[in-house]
């Protein structure tokens, strides 16, 4: 308590704003007044879902230590070293994860089960199941885990997590280092926030509630004891918690969860393009009315439906379905949610001239290929190595140089025009432009710039020359070429920013 002189006791501040706290989360429809107050809810979140956290522990498959061709001695002492040296050790993990159906089906991450030969799920009063994997979803990291009990299990309430606000309370509840039913308090960082190990659909509730290993697969709770957030990755310079977590959203886990309930794995739609978001530089230099659509970079695959319908690399989708889309990562998303083999229409822009024109496609959607790094809609290109033998010309901050037969050899750009990017200086503004993933950067040694505000430049000395006209706050839109290694061919990015 806190003594004014003038009007007597008064009720700390710090209380005070607990109170506030706990009338907008309305936990157990009481108004607490004490610090006390937030001790009990804590309590009582912990009290309705800890019979549902489960300890998942992991036998993963014994490792094949000996070498093909190896002979074994033939001095007795030889052999019990080389068998001692040669025996296989099965490696074993601890991870979390909470029951949603009483039948006993499980959510967890995909890595804590990831080459297990064997699992086995402890409930909370130290009864022990083997599970059975009935499916898991790459590009989320979700497995679903299914256990025969022999009677109802005690299930978590799947929240809705576009409902979860940034600094409100959160409970993490799960294994960290093998010790079962932990539970850390914190609160909601931010709300759809990628990592630089993310996939395309992976888009986390961050949290400052401490994570640690063996947290991976745990729930994420709200004060009302629903799990927004499947606990998922950590931030950190030292492989244990440094207050900075990623629980993937209850809503993308729930869709993943029917999914494979009903099928076995997630089957999501594909365009077959690679995208690229609208930003605001595109829409000025375009003449768009605003900054919103995709750009198709890349058809590729000649049989995919967006190319059968007569998609190109360069077209904008603006809708889909009927919905306008915001941007690349917003059409992603619809066409992942619509059905493979579905036909669906869109509405896009196609470059005529000076300005755009107005077309339709009815489109029959594929089946998205198993989640790899070279299978998204919107991979990292390979970079190629740094050629720094001529002279640097620094426009923009970029080292260029004229694509030359034999550079166009070495960077397996054969037949294509443009000035190659050979290095770009850490310390300009261009430095910090993103490719559209928000991470990586937005051009590197190997790319090969085409086209700048919808002007060819095909030396150094026209991309120099379009380069003076451009003055600080205008506008810019790169049209870039980078060999993708993967796919054995040249790949289209488009690369927007503001002069600075």
């Amino acid at each position: 308590m806190f003594v004014d002189n003038r009007t007597g006791p008064k009720t700390s501040p710090f209380l005070l704003i607990l109170a506030a706290i706990f009338s907008i989360t309305g936990v157990s429809g009481q108004t607490p007044n004490s610090a006390a107050a937030l001790s009990d809810s804590f309590a009582e979140v912990a009290k309705k879902v800890e019979p549902a956290v489960v300890s998942i522990d992991t036998k993963g498959r014994t490792p094949e230590t000996a070498a093909r061709g190896n002979t074994t001695p033939a001095n007795p002492d030889e052999i019990l070293e080389f068998l001692r040296r040669q025996a296989r050790r099965p490696s074993y993990a601890v991870g979390s994860g909470f029951i949603v159906e009483k039948s006993g089906y499980i959510l967890t991450n995909e890595h804590v089960v990831q080459s297990a030969a064997r699992i086995t799920v402890r409930l909370e009063n130290g009864e022990e199941f083997p599970a059975k994997v009935i499916g898991t979803d790459n590009e989320t990291d979700i497995a679903v885990l299914k256990i025969e009990a022999g009677r109802d299990l005690p299930v978590v309430e799947l929240g809705d997590s576009r409902a979860a606000r940034v600094g409100e309370w959160v409970l993490a509840i799960g294994s960290p280092f093998g010790l079962a039913r932990t539970v850390t308090a914190g609160i909601v960082s931010q709300t759809n926030r990628d990592t630089e190990v993310s996939r395309v659909f992976q888009r986390f509730i961050q949290t400052d509630a401490a994570i640690n290993r063996g947290n991976s697969g745990g729930p994420l709770v709200n004060m009302k004891g629903q799990v927004i957030g499947v606990n998922s990755q950590i931030a950190t310079s030292t492989g244990d918690y440094n207050g900075v977590g990623f629980a993937l959203p209850s809503n993308e886990a729930k869709y993943v969860f029917d999914h494979i309930v009903k099928n076995g794995r997630v089957k999501r739609g594909f365009l077959g393009v690679a995208l690229e978001s609208v930003k605001p530089e595109f829409a000025k230099v375009y003449g768009l009315s605003e900054a919103k659509g995709a750009i198709i970079t890349d058809v590729r695959d000649p049989n995919s439906g967006a190319a059968l319908a007569g998609l190109k690399a360069g077209d904008i989708i603006t809708t889909f379905r009927g919905e306008r889309i915001s941007d690349a990562q917003d059409l992603i998303a619809k066409v992942a949610g619509t059905n493979p083999n579905e036909s669906v229409g869109i509405e896009f822009l196609r470059e005529a001239g000076t300005t755009f024109e107005r077309k339709t496609a009815q489109i029959r959607l594929g089946e998205r290929p198993v989640a790899t790094r070279t299978s998204t809609d919107d991979p990292e290109p390979a970079r190629l190595p740094l050629d720094a033998k001529k002279e640097d010309t620094r426009p923009f901050g970029l080292t260029v140089d004229n694509l030359t037969a034999t550079l166009a050899a070495t960077y397996k750009l054969e037949g294509q025009k443009g000035v190659l990017v050979k290095d770009v200086n850490p310390d300009s503004f261009i430095a910090d432009v993103k490719s559209s993933n928000g991470i990586t950067a937005a051009l590197g040694a190997g790319d090969l710039i085409q086209r700048i505000n919808r002007i060819s430049v095909a030396d150094t000395k026209a991309f120099a020359e379009a380069v003076k006209k451009l003055q600080k706050g205008d506008a810019v839109v790169l049209h870039v070429l980078t060999y993708d290694s993967e796919r054995s061919r040249p790949a289209l990015r488009v690369v927007q920013f503001t002069v600075q």
